[in-house]
Parts: structure tokens; C-alpha cells; sequence
């Protein structure tokens, strides 16, 4: 599986292959034109009490990991979408957050990663 991650305020590229935001809100200030997404998997995203306790701090980065690795687990369904979409080509995980090390695509990845091996 080819999957990659890339700020959703990125220009798409024709590499990007099948692009899937995986937020849970919409990008602020963003049209669904110019984020040309194929989709929106918002299912897969952190739930909101994980997402309001991250709070894109570094500090929790190892423990907020640990509990979206469980809330994916639980979430069969838009990881099996998830998979499918990944098994057919390139895919892009498209996210909005500024830091691009500590954000919830890089979790999903490391996730991905991890079954895949």
C-alpha cells in the first residue's frame, strides 16, 4: 500500500492519487473545489473528546496516539473503506492541522503501518 500525507491546504498533484480527508470538521476558509477531495472520511477521525483533549499539544502526542489506535480499532467500518481505497492505488490522507508531525493523519499512518507489516 502507497499512502501518504499532505496538508489539505497543499496544491493536489497528480501523484496524490485517491485523496480522503480524514478531519472531522471542515477545513476553515477552504472550498470543497479547491480541497478536490475524493473523500471525506470523517468516521475515521479522532472523536471529539479526543480531539478537544489533544488539543495539538506535543506533550500528549504518545498517549494521544495510544487512544486513537483504540477508537480505530473499534471503527471497522471507515478503516475497512480505509483499506479498500488504499489496496487499489496511491492514497493521499489529507488533514488540516499546522504541525505536521503531531496530527491525526500521522497517527492514522503510523496505525496503517502498523497492520500492514
Amino acid at each position: 500500500m502507497e499512502i501518504r500525507l499532505k496538508r489539505i491546504y497543499d496544491a493536489p498533484e497528480r501523484d496524490d492519487g485517491f485523496r480522503i480527508l480524514v478531519d472531522r470538521i471542515w477545513p476553515r476558509g477552504l472550498t470543497r473545489e479547491a480541497a478536490a477531495i475524493d473523500l471525506w472520511l470523517k468516521e475515521i477521525a479522532p472523536g471529539a473528546e479526543l480531539r478537544k483533549w489533544f488539543g495539538h499539544d506535543p506533550a500528549k502526542w504518545s498517549d494521544f496516539k495510544s487512544r486513537y489506535h483504540l477508537e480505530i480499532r473499534a471503527n471497522a467500518g471507515a478503516l475497512k473503506i480505509l483499506l479498500e481505497k488504499a489496496r487499489k492505488g496511491p492514497v493521499t490522507l489529507l488533514y488540516s492541522a499546522r504541525d505536521t508531525e503531531h496530527n491525526q493523519a500521522r497517527a492514522l499512518l503510523e496505525y496503517l503501518e502498523g497492520i500492514s507489516d
